[in-house]
């Protein structure tokens, strides 16, 4: 079975669950080492995308965070979130057969607090790496 068909038989599964059908597969070595479909209504999940559920599988498989060397396939191109998250898990490359022209930018706004204490956060994140140099 090639990947196409692997992904279009994942989004039969979500959609008989009433889930958006949208899936994902992780391929390491030409091997595919993680899939997953999106899980967001039935799991109540804003993190339930089928990107976000692949990576975390295979995360676990190869025992890494750094996804460096795998290929991601999915369905329709990710959105935002997933597109953040597949860049900090280093993943090589991503292909997917649809565009998404639904990708929303919401006006969540974001505020600097500037403390005279803000210090102390940065002094724990530089010892924090420089104990782990």
């Amino acid at each position: 079975m090639n990947y196409f068909e692997m992904l279009l038989k994942l989004t039969k599964k979500a959609y008989k669950k009433n889930e958006v059908p949208i899936a994902a597969l992780i391929v390491y070595n030409n091997k595919v080492i993680s899939k997953a479909y999106n899980k967001r209504h039935n799991q109540h999940d804003v993190l339930g995308h089928a990107e976000i559920l692949a990576i975390k599988k295979a995360t676990k498989k190869l025992k890494t965070w750094h996804l460096t060397g795998c290929d991601l396939y999915v369905t329709v191109e990710p959105c935002n979130m997933c597109k953040s998250v597949i860049n900090e898990a280093k993943i090589n490359e991503v292909y997917y057969f649809l565009k998404n022209n639904k990708i929303k930018h919401f006006k969540t706004k974001y505020s600097f607090v500037d403390t005279k204490n803000s210090y102390l956060f940065k002094k724990n994140i530089q010892s924090f790496f420089k104990n782990k140099r």
